[in-house]
């Protein structure tokens, strides 16, 4: 099969982690069993067939340099598991917009120098899927990409909460469907996250007929993603993904205030590392009280790094 070639807007801990995740189990055969990776193979392609040929970044400690080394370049924190080699592939000057937000302009410098040829380069280089990997709350950075991304004919990931895959009407939807390329989001779920394991145990109580009658899912960490959150404006989508996910799961929505999920702060010693506090309360045969406590504690990025890779693949095969 022929490689699929992919470009990433953001060269954060999900980008650091995603590239070394291809890079690390590049060789994986079919029968292998790699932990995160749900298919190892998936419509003929494997893992190694995944190429990152374009990364985009506006931050000035990562632009102008090789993947190898600006999947490291602070403010990433994440764990390194795997030593990847020179790439040869440039990170080169992206949009700004409102990409960096109130606290990340705290520990990011802007690169100098204008926005490259983003749709040139996304067609010079062949791209056939692009990752938007923005920080949560860029709105329009992620609307000005998303129209790079159509000009230039190649799919889109976006795993970040600005409705563009499941946005309200069919405006992007349609413009995907026209342009013949596909179109994978919105945010990204964990391998085993805070929301899949919401989701799974409100399930479960709707299955055993135990009756919810409130619920919280609070999030910290000690990561950049988690400061950018610090900055509430941003969170309207986010906090609108990760609740309809849950919401989804009850066979009569909760009121809105017996519902809350979202990040609740920044702890900086915890780095990649993000501690969830999931509580359900609900009543059980005799209308006795039935309730759940659980805390999940998970190195951030790299948990949603083999999500990705399906992701890739998945978006190959439509294109295809």
């Amino acid at each position: 099969m022929a490689d699929i070639n992919v470009a990433i807007i953001g060269l954060g801990n999900c980008a650091s982690s995603l590239v070394q995740g291809i890079h690390k189990y590049a060789d994986a055969g079919p029968d292998d069993s790699i932990p995160g990776i749900m298919h190892p193979v998936l419509g003929e392609y494997g893992i190694g067939d995944i190429n990152v040929v374009a990364a985009f970044d506006v931050d000035a400690s990562k632009v102008g340099l090789d993947i190898s080394e600006a999947i490291y370049a602070p403010p990433n924190n994440t764990i390194k598991f795997y030593d990847v080699p020179h790439t040869g592939v440039t990170v080169q000057r992206g949009m700004t917009l409102d990409g960096v937000g109130e606290y990340m302009s705290e520990v990011i410098e802007k690169a100098p120098g204008p926005t490259d040829d983003i749709s040139g380069i996304l067609k010079e280089r062949e791209v056939d899927v692009v990752i938007n990997y923005l920080p949560v709350g860029s709105e329009d950075a992620t609307r000005w990409y998303t129209e790079q991304i159509l000009a230039a004919g190649a799919g889109m990931i976006n795993c970040i909460p600005v409705f563009i895959a499941s946005g309200e009407g069919d405006y992007w939807q349609r413009r995907f469907r026209d342009a013949g390329a596909p179109i994978i989001g919105d945010d990204i779920k964990s391998q085993v996250g805070a929301t899949i394991v919401h989701r799974v145990l409100t399930r479960l109580f709707m299955d055993r007929g135990v009756d919810l009658e409130r619920t919280y899912q609070l999030n910290f960490g000690g990561n950049s993603d988690f400061l950018n959150m610090l900055e509430r404006s941003r969170l309207t989508s986010k906090k609108i993904s990760k609740t309809q996910s849950v919401q989804s799961q009850i066979d009569a929505d909760l009121d809105p205030d017996n519902i809350h999920i979202g990040p609740s702060d920044h702890v900086p010693w915890l780095s990649d590392r993000k501690w969830a506090h999931i509580r359900l309360e609900g009543n059980s045969f005799g209308d006795v009280p039935l309730n759940i406590d659980l805390k999940l504690e998970v190195w951030d990025s790299p948990n949603s790094a083999g999500v990705v890779i399906d992701a890739i693949r998945c978006a190959k095969i439509a294109k295809d």
